[in-house]
């Protein structure tokens, strides 16, 4: 009901209405008129005003209400009307027996409005009881006979219909008017904040109200005035309050209207309603309350009557949010919970939506039926393809709380993890320790916890088993009778206690990355062709092992120390603990193991200590391969295995082999892997000069685990991958402000730091700062040299921290440097790494420079270091230009756009091609010289001269915006500066130019 003070606010046509029907009966005519609306619209406001209205014209006035509580009261409405004329009449109505066809009162009535016309006024015809709407009717049928209109209100829809408010031929004598009220316009809002706060609300506010309130005048009234009560100003920065307070009010109205409902079964069918009337028609949600005799048109009827219920154009009736919680909160939780467990039942065997059932699930007490988890578990899946992670992790943690099977249980447990490691990392990390000391978690559930931790970046989650004796994971060292004899035949002499440790993983096993050993302060085996071999006959020998190993058990927990051993080092790699008190060292990999983890992992530590070059490749390889015991793969060991593969020369592979990790992980929905196999493939673009390639995945990496949740211990890396796509991007700026941006004291702690040092360096060096840019790569070097990283392909921070040194004027340091980078190059062998190091030292040296950059530029070429190769190119183009016997770079540029397009190598037209040099001869010597370039060449600005040297190659546009980092519009517009400089017109006359490039 309105607050009786509540204005009329956009009532003016139904005040004409109902003014100019006052005005007839004064004139004799009769008349009928019907106010209709939801709750709260002013029904029952706008008749009190006809009725003031009336009794001010001299018209005699009868008014009565109706209430649900009256609903069985006999003759209850009309008591109320006729109580003025007859005192005693409500004891007669009560209390005389009813005889058939009588109508008391209505002669009598009717006699007396033959003198003075009469109005009578019914609110809520909808609770009319059934004499009141008979006695009703039949004065409405005698309408025409006196000077007499009946004005009703109802909330839409009553119980038994009255004849009347249809025009039925009863009354067609009779003026029948059906005022339908509509809901508050946005300016009757308007109006209503000024008139209530006293002052004009902002527009976002007075929007704001009409959107919570729907416009129904009652709420929007009682909604100011307690806003009006806090002494806020109806602005917009208190809109969240004013919704606040909205809800309430709605709120406390439904619970008005729910005490006020009598009827026990239209109860239970409105709560019935408030669980599923979403997913249900109504005739399903009747009997999902239960059987009885009430027919189903007066239930909906009752529903409408009350305001709890109503219709939304034209659709079945529908709650409220607000409405519905208030309606169930009523309920005991118990009763609560049972109904929503027998509505998800009903809800399944009708073949409702999966996410429909298992919202109604998520609220039911365990049902215990198989398909219970299932369907939480299809809803889990579509909540996060529709991004709704809070959802996903509410239905896997509630089919926790049905019955399962201990390996189900903890698959269910894996799944929720991987995606609270998201929205939850702690809980994640909470429930994945759980299963890490479950005894009885199923195969390859513990090592993928573990993996899943250190994608989290929970290092400690990997110590949980940590080796309870020399050799060992989480279980006994076994001795030597612990491991059967090998079988003959079985192609290896080890002894007996040689493979028990082999199996178990000896951690006292010499490792190449054992940095703490004097033989192996460079990370390199003594002995690698004892290590190559090891590693040739690692899968044969392990398949021999393990076919000795009784039973497929045993194998298992062989195949599960081996992962988690793996799985150690990595975590070892991430963070340094071992000097930490009570932190036992991470023991060694196993010497023969067929796991794919062990494998991935072995390339890494090669890749770090820079040997093996083919070893690592291979085991790399072998880490995609899949597991001979059916054991799930991992993530973490397939990243590392292809960053290997990156520092392998073989990005496109190591590209295929994360577009099928991305892939997977997209299936199984799993975010954080996801964000870390993009980071991985940014750092992959980054190396192969695609800049705007890696800031796409590091957007789209972002967008899967946000920074804000982002374990400290890979903030440096992410970092280093941001600034360095910024910079290579043209975005100084927004890299500066990474570098400047503080870390998290732990991410101090961790390996990844040495990325973040040389990135801020490359910043410093872009800057042209060369001291603080030595300061970065130095530390960068101490702390990859304390992870036992040796590897220049891995960041070289020599070269660079050489070129600074030669800029301050430390040459023997800069050449100390880059002949270190040198030897450590060619002792890994690939041609990227041994080219750039062979470029930082062209760079410092101050003999043979040309050779020394014609020997970087070759290397290059066959490489996938297209930027490293360019720069190359330039500065032999520089230093060329100084010499007078010269030799150009365009002919060296293409030799590699040559291979690169299946086509033999070969000289550009008008140059001649120096013959392979002998063994021993510096690259270069004995070149022809060539004749000078045109007068223009020297007048091509610095960019320009990049792009004429990379057209003349043969490289098409995009590839050469690629390579420069620029667009290809860029590029369009600095040949088109070449070709009007060099007075040619095209780039079939630049290829065909005999000239060695000068000016640089």
């Amino acid at each position: 009901m309105a607050p009786p003070d509540l204005p009329l606010f956009e009532r003016d046509r139904e005040q004409a209405v109902l003014s100019a029907v006052i005005g007839e009966l004064r004139s004799g005519r009769p008349a009928l008129v019907t106010v209709t609306g939801e709750p709260g619209l002013g029904q029952n406001e706008l008749l009190r005003w006809a009725a003031g209205q009336a009794r001010d014209r001299g018209v005699h006035v009868l008014a009565a209400r109706a209430t649900s509580a009256e609903h069985e009261l006999r003759y209850g409405v009309v008591a109320q009307l006729l109580a003025p004329e007859d005192r005693d009449i409500a004891t007669r109505l009560f209390v005389a027996p009813q005889r058939p066809g009588g109508l008391p009162g209505l002669n009598h009535l009717l006699t007396a409005c033959h003198d003075r016309p009469t109005l009578l006024v019914v609110q809520d015809v909808q609770w009319l009881d059934p004499a009141s709407l008979r006695w009703l009717e039949a004065l409405a049928r005698r309408l025409p006979r006196a000077p007499l209109a009946l004005l009703t209100s109802t909330t839409g829809t009553a119980i038994d219909r009255p004849e009347w408010s249809v025009g039925t031929p009863l009354t067609g004598l009779a003026s029948t008017i059906e005022l339908a009220l509509p809901p508050l316009t946005t300016s009757g809002v308007s109006a209503a904040v000024r008139t209530v706060c006293g002052v004009p609300g902002d527009t976002d506010f007075t929007h704001a109200l009409a959107q919570a309130t729907r416009g129904v005048p009652a709420v929007v009234h009682e909604v100011l005035l307690r806003f009006t009560r806090t002494g806020c100003a109806p602005r917009a920065e208190h809109v969240e309050h004013l919704r606040a307070l909205t809800a309430e009010v709605v709120g406390d109205h439904a619970a008005q209207a729910l005490s006020e409902l009598r009827d026990p079964v239209a109860v239970d069918v409105l709560r019935a309603l408030a669980v599923c009337g979403d997913l249900l028609d109504f005739p399903l949600v009747c009997t999902l309350a239960g059987l009885h005799p009430v027919p189903e048109a007066r239930l909906r009827a009752t529903l409408m009557a009350s305001g709890l219920l109503t219709p939304r154009d034209g659709s079945p009736p529908g709650h409220d949010a607000v409405v519905r919680a208030r309606i169930l909160e009523e309920m005991p939780a118990a009763d609560r919970a049972d109904l929503y467990a027998r509505a998800a039942r009903l809800a399944q065997r009708v073949a409702v939506a999966d996410q429909g059932i298992a919202e109604l699930l998520l609220r039911a007490r365990p049902v215990g039926a198989p398909w219970a988890v299932a369907t939480l578990r299809r809803g889990f899946a579509a909540a996060l393809r529709s991004g709704r992670r809070d959802r996903a992790t509410a239905y896997l943690a509630r089919a926790l709380d049905e019955p399962l099977r201990s390996e189900e249980r903890a698959r269910v447990e894996l799944q929720l993890a991987s995606v609270q490691m998201v929205t939850a990392p702690t809980a994640a990390e909470r429930r994945l320790h759980g299963l890490i000391r479950s005894t009885g978690t199923g195969t390859g559930l513990r090592s993928q916890a573990v993996d899943l931790c250190l994608l989290g970046g929970d290092t400690r989650a990997a110590r949980l088993a940590q080796p309870t004796g020399p050799g060992t994971l989480g279980d006994p060292a076994p001795c030597d009778a612990d491991v059967p004899a090998p079988r003959r035949g079985s192609g290896t002499g080890s002894p007996p206690g040689r493979r028990a440790r082999a199996v178990a993983g000896d951690a006292t096993a010499p490792r190449g990355g054992n940095t703490s050993d004097p033989a192996h302060r460079d990370g390199v085996d003594e002995h690698p062709e004892r290590t190559a071999t090891a590693d040739n006959d690692a899968t044969v020998s392990e398949r021999d092992e393990l076919a000795t190993v009784g039973d497929r058990h045993e194998l298992a927990t062989v195949s599960e120390r081996h992962e988690l051993i793996a799985l150690l080092r990595v975590a070892r790699f991430l963070r340094h603990e071992e000097t930490c008190p009570g932190v036992p060292p991470a023991p060694a990999l196993p010497e023969h193991s067929h796991s794919p983890a062990v494998a991935g992992v072995r390339a890494w530590e090669h890749a770090m200590a820079g040997v093996h070059l083919e070893a690592s490749r291979r085991l790399a390889r072998a880490a995609f391969a899949p597991d001979p015991g059916g054991r799930p793969p991992l993530v973490t060991p397939r990243l590392f295995a292809c960053r290997a593969l990156f520092l392998t020369d073989d990005g496109d592979e190591a590209e295929a082999h994360l577009a099928t990790l991305l892939n997977e992980a997209h299936r199984q929905r799993a975010a954080i892997a996801i964000a870390h196999v993009l980071a991985v493939r940014a750092d992959l673009h980054l190396r192969h000069g695609r800049p705007d390639a890696a800031a796409r995945d590091l957007a789209a990496a972002e967008a899967e685990l946000p920074p804000s949740r982002l374990h400290p211990l890979f903030v440096p890396y992410w970092a280093s991958l941001n600034l360095v796509a910024d910079l290579q991007n043209g975005r100084p700026d927004r890299a500066r402000e990474i570098a400047a941006r503080p870390v998290p004291s732990l991410s101090e702690e961790c390996a990844t730091s040495a990325y973040l040092l040389f990135a801020r360096g490359v910043l410093a060096r872009s800057e042209d700062d060369p001291q603080r840019a030595r300061a970065y790569f130095r530390a960068c070097g101490r702390w990859l040299l304390h992870y036992g990283c040796v590897n220049p392909a891995v960041l070289p921070w020599r070269s660079l921290a050489a070129e600074a040194a030669h800029a301050l004027g430390d040459d023997a340091e800069a050449l100390r440097l880059t002949r270190e980078e040198v030897r450590l190059a060619a002792r890994w062998g690939t041609r990227s790494a041994l080219g750039r190091a062979e470029l930082g030292l062209a760079v410092v040296i101050r003999e043979n420079r040309t050779e020394h950059f014609r020997a970087a530029v070759a290397t290059l070429s066959e490489s996938p270091a297209r930027t490293d190769y360019t720069r190359a190119v330039l500065e032999l183009a520089s230093a060329e230009s100084a010499e007078a016997e010269r030799r150009t770079a365009l002919a060296l540029t293409s030799r590699r756009a040559s291979t690169a397009g299946g086509v033999a190598p070969g000289p550009l037209p008008g140059f001649s091609q120096a013959p392979p040099a002998p063994a021993g001869v510096p690259p270069g010597r004995g070149a022809a010289p060539h004749p000078r370039p045109p007068a223009g060449w020297p007048a091509l600005s610095p960019a320009e001269h990049e792009t004429a040297l990379l057209a003349a190659s043969g490289l098409a546009n995009r590839e050469i915006a690629t390579t420069l980092s620029v667009t290809t519009r860029a590029v369009e517009l600095r040949l088109s500066g070449v070709y009007r400089k060099l007075r040619i017109r095209g780039r079939e006359e630049l290829r065909a130019l005999r000239y060695g490039p000068e000016g640089g």
